[in-house]
């Protein structure tokens, strides 16, 4: 392989891609890949699309580019249209961006102007969860917790307030589950009266969580004492559904399965599907144009609102909806998630297996009972991953415990996924184990 130009986060190199259609990818060398991530979980309508390409092919005859302060654009309005009609209550108005960090970057700064035009200054900080990730840039990073990100650079950004995530998986306490959601909600009370509510102006969360802890869902009791307890301080609840929303959970947020209506949302991912970068921020109408009253919304990306994006972006929701993938969605990821806790029996090691829909995660330990991870010098994340990916299936590992040890595995496969590439999924994951067993003596 000859030296490359490009760099990223590592020396890692990989096989040049050469095609990709539906759930597989080939290399040049021919050899096929699953891809049980979806990227990071990102196409979520698999790959090469021929609706999705041919709604971009037809916007490219018209128009690859205007300004927003020079010109609307159809697909822009449809899109936005669509997103509102597919969006909680009163989420009517649509602000379009090109990824996942701007979303939330776009979401807090809306949150701030909207504290700031209702004559509350003081409202600046924003609580989030330990461990997150809401994204890299300076803004978000503030808000993600996961020490290896956070750490290089925290004398660059003012850090802002965290309070525990809910993993009540590693939780040995007597409580139920009911309690341990009111449990861990009510830290956020907690939090918001040590800071003094005047200071607080919105607490950020993913409704699953997403890299940092492996699909981690909360117990039912927590999303509405965390709605509450919002309301009753006054405090902004945005949802962070980069990597959750536009089907991913088996709705179209998934703030649908609780019933919650936040604040403000952050889409991003599989909103455009891999085809192009695209995201999103909806928010309540009274937020919008208060805003808007004051003055503006001051703040905006070049490629906001794209003609391109936006035809592929409304292409890919109307796979979704049309074809029935969320409906998919929730009975192929029941198959999926019922396959990975039989690989609980098999396999003494993997201690937590959890998420919904096609979001879903397997953690491993060295113990279930104390739920120990594994020594973090096996480095397991990323052998068992390679070993997979060997296999010819693509899964996306991560650091569980604060980024420096534990090791977790999203197993999230396309939306189109049949009950066929489940068992591929399975069948490779378990030749995979069973090798990374074998090579470390597990």
């Amino acid at each position: 392989m000859k030296p490359s130009h490009l760099f990223y986060q590592s020396r890692l190199r990989r096989p040049f891609l050469d095609r990709a259609e539906g759930v597989y990818m080939w290399d040049i060398h021919g050899k096929k890949y699953l891809d049980g991530s979806s990227g990071a979980m990102v196409s979520n309508i698999g790959h090469s699309n021929p609706n999705v390409l041919a709604a971009m092919q037809k916007q490219m005859a018209k128009a690859t580019f205007g300004y927003r302060l020079h010109f609307e654009n159809e697909a822009a309005e449809n899109l936005a249209e669509r997103v509102a009609g597919l969006s909680p209550e009163g989420h009517d108005k649509v602000f379009f961006v090109s990824g996942g960090s701007e979303a939330v970057e776009s979401a807090v700064k809306l949150a701030r102007q909207y504290a700031v035009a209702k004559g509350e200054d003081s409202r600046y900080r924003v609580i989030s969860r330990l461990p997150s990730y809401h994204g890299s840039t300076f803004g978000a990073l503030a808000l993600t917790g996961y020490a290896p990100l956070n750490d290089p650079f925290r004398p660059m950004y003012k850090d802002m307030p965290k309070i525990p995530a809910p993993r009540c998986y590693l939780d040995t306490d007597s409580l139920t589950n009911h309690e341990r959601g009111l449990r861990y909600a009510n830290m956020l009370q907690d939090k918001i009266l040590e800071l003094g509510p005047e200071t607080v102006l919105a607490f950020i969360m993913e409704p699953v969580g997403g890299a940092s802890t492996g699909a981690l869902v909360a117990p039912d009791s927590y999303y509405q004492r965390v709605r509450d307890i919002c309301d009753e301080h006054g405090v902004q609840l945005i949802y962070d559904e980069v990597m959750t929303g536009v089907g991913r959970t088996g709705a179209f947020l998934a703030a649908e399965h609780w019933n919650i209506n936040p604040d403000i949302v952050a889409l991003s991912k599989g909103f455009g599907a891999g085809y192009v970068p695209l995201g999103a921020v909806t928010a309540k109408d009274h937020i919008v144009e208060t805003v808007l009253d004051a003055g503006g919304f001051q703040h905006g990306h070049t490629y906001a609102g794209n003609p391109i994006a936006c035809a592929a972006g409304l292409a890919v929701l109307h796979e979704i909806t049309s074809k029935g993938l969320m409906e998919n969605t929730v009975t192929v990821g029941t198959l999926l998630k019922q396959g990975l806790e039989g690989l609980m029996t098999d396999f003494s090691f993997i201690g937590d297996v959890r998420g919904k829909g096609l979001l879903l995660a397997f953690e491993l330990v060295s113990n279930k009972e104390t739920m120990a991870p594994l020594p973090k010098d096996m480095n397991a994340y990323l052998k068992l991953s390679d070993i997979a990916y060997d296999k010819g299936l693509i899964i996306y590992p991560r650091r569980t415990r604060g980024g420096f040890e534990g090791d977790h595995f999203l197993v999230c496969p396309p939306m189109i996924s049949t009950p066929a590439h489940v068992a591929e999924i399975l069948e490779t994951l378990t030749a995979s184990l069973k090798q990374f067993a074998h090579e470390n003596g597990l």
